[in-house]
């Protein structure tokens, strides 16, 4: 027979039945079936996914293996007999993110030198490239190894650069502000709560380096938001002439703000989801930094074994955190200051909105969304709409049937599907791919740019990334 089965399933740890029976995982239940003399083949599509199978090391220390990894090597392992295959456009970003790959051989093998799996990496890293060019060569005489390229011919590429109106630069340099003056008061919060002192002494590291990074991350992600949704006027304008023009619009994004919708609606009550009126914007990831991450415990300072001034959380009789009240203050102040800056509407939701459902095809992780309904009176209202789980299927194959003009893609949608001039089906207009949101994942944004660039097609997209005149943009 044949099983198919997804790597979410594959890692599935075991589980105890309502008849408290204790079930195996479902690893072990594919193992046994297959036996352990299965001499077959099993092939791993998209074999990327079981990156960082061995773990590696990160800028902040020893990252632990990913469950999928492992999953994967203790099914090559329990097979021994087993015909393997890898596939995938994106193979490894890293060369650690081979460690998956076990049967190429690559080390503890006669054919290659390395002994063990770090040596391999070792040599790689240090030869860089040419290194990897040699190593390519020397599997695809072994017979392991086949590269097919997919042609670009025919495939053009137009930037769309969107120029910050006047507005958008007033909002922008305003969030700039707040963000340095957020900045300033982080400092001044570290030390009224005695994390650090007079200078920047560190009295605990661990508590500093927790601030500093929440804080510079939720910087970036807002950024990245904010100008992401900045282009979204350049990007309709642009669509609108595409529509015109006979074609179809592809949107790629990353971000969908489920998280923060998610965490919004359940402050609402389900009654009022049919009538919405709440801010669902970029802003909101910051006030949620600020209310749940912003550091206002306070610390007591302590001298060490060594003499070394440090500090440690502080506690009450009931063992409940002691709140710096300086910080608090510091922070209900910024607050207040960033829920008086203009608010965005995030990207995703103003090509829904804009365009509408009957338009947009949507193939997101999204198990709901805010969309614009109309009422009798001519008048518009926001409501909840919840997506099943069939929902990603059914809305590609009203995009492939020409029954919707637009769709746009996130993570979710952008590996192993299909979105191009296909000859089978109805829609074969030319799709006008838009990069939107690349990420912080070129091998994922590499993924999503081949969903309509693929084989059968009637003719190859043309693929638009789209940026804006802000330099801090270009360096990503």
């Amino acid at each position: 027979g044949i099983l198919f089965t997804t790597y979410a399933t594959l890692r599935s740890d075991e589980r105890q039945g309502r008849d408290g029976a204790v079930k195996a995982s479902r690893l072990s239940q594919i193992i046994d079936w297959l036996g352990a003399d299965f001499d077959g083949v099993i092939v791993f599509d998209e074999a990327h996914a079981l990156a960082n199978a061995a773990g590696d090391k990160g800028e902040r220390g020893e990252k632990t293996a990913s469950q999928q990894g492992r999953a994967g090597l203790r099914l090559q392992n329990a097979l021994p007999g087993a015909r393997v295959l890898y596939v995938s456009a994106t193979g490894a970003t890293t060369v650690a993110n081979l460690a998956y790959a076990t049967r190429l051989g690559l080390w503890g093998s006669t054919d290659m030198p390395f002994a063990t799996r770090a040596d391999f990496v070792a040599a790689m890293e240090a030869g860089g490239i040419a290194a990897m060019e040699v190593l390519a060569r020397d599997l695809k005489a072994l017979g392991l190894y086949a590269s097919r390229a997919l042609s670009y011919a025919g495939v053009e590429v137009e930037m769309l650069e969107h120029q910050l109106s006047v507005e958008q630069i007033r909002i922008y340099d305003a969030y700039a502000g707040a963000f340095e003056i957020i900045h300033n008061n982080l400092t001044a919060a570290l030390e009224a709560a005695n994390i650090t002192g007079e200078g920047g002494k560190a009295y605990n590291r661990n508590a500093k380096s927790a601030a500093r990074s929440a804080f510079e991350s939720n910087k970036q992600r807002f950024f990245n938001h904010l100008i992401t949704a900045m282009k979204v006027p350049s990007l309709i304008a642009s669509i609108e002439r595409d529509l015109e023009a006979g074609h179809a619009a592809v949107i790629q994004i990353v971000s969908t703000s489920e998280a923060l919708m998610e965490r919004r609606l359940a402050e609402i009550p389900a009654s009022e989801w049919g009538d919405l009126s709440c801010d669902i914007t970029p802003r909101e990831y910051v006030l949620d930094y600020l209310a749940h991450s912003f550091p206002t415990q306070l610390f007591e300072v302590y001298s060490d074994e060594n003499g070394d001034l440090q500090s440690r959380p502080l506690v009450d009789e009931e063992g409940n955190p002691v709140q710096s009240r300086e910080a608090m203050e510091r922070r209900d102040r910024l607050i207040e200051h960033l829920a008086a800056l203009p608010a965005v509407q995030g990207a995703l939701d103003q090509i829904v909105q804009r365009f509408g459902t009957e338009m947009v095809a949507e193939v997101t992780g999204r198990a709901r969304r805010i969309v614009r309904k109309a009422n009798a009176d001519g008048s518009d209202r926001l409501c909840v709409e919840n997506r099943p789980a069939s929902a990603n299927l059914g809305e590609t194959q009203a995009f492939m049937d020409d029954e919707k003009r637009i769709l746009v893609f996130s993570d979710a949608g952008g590996t192993g599907r299909s979105y191009h001039a296909e000859r089978s089906a109805r829609n074969q207009r030319l799709r006008v791919h838009y990069l939107l949101e690349p990420g912080w994942k070129a091998d994922n944004a590499i993924q999503g740019l081949g969903r309509t660039n693929r084989t059968n097609q009637a003719q190859p997209p043309l693929f638009r990334p789209v940026a804006t005149d802000v330099k801090g943009e270009k360096r990503f």
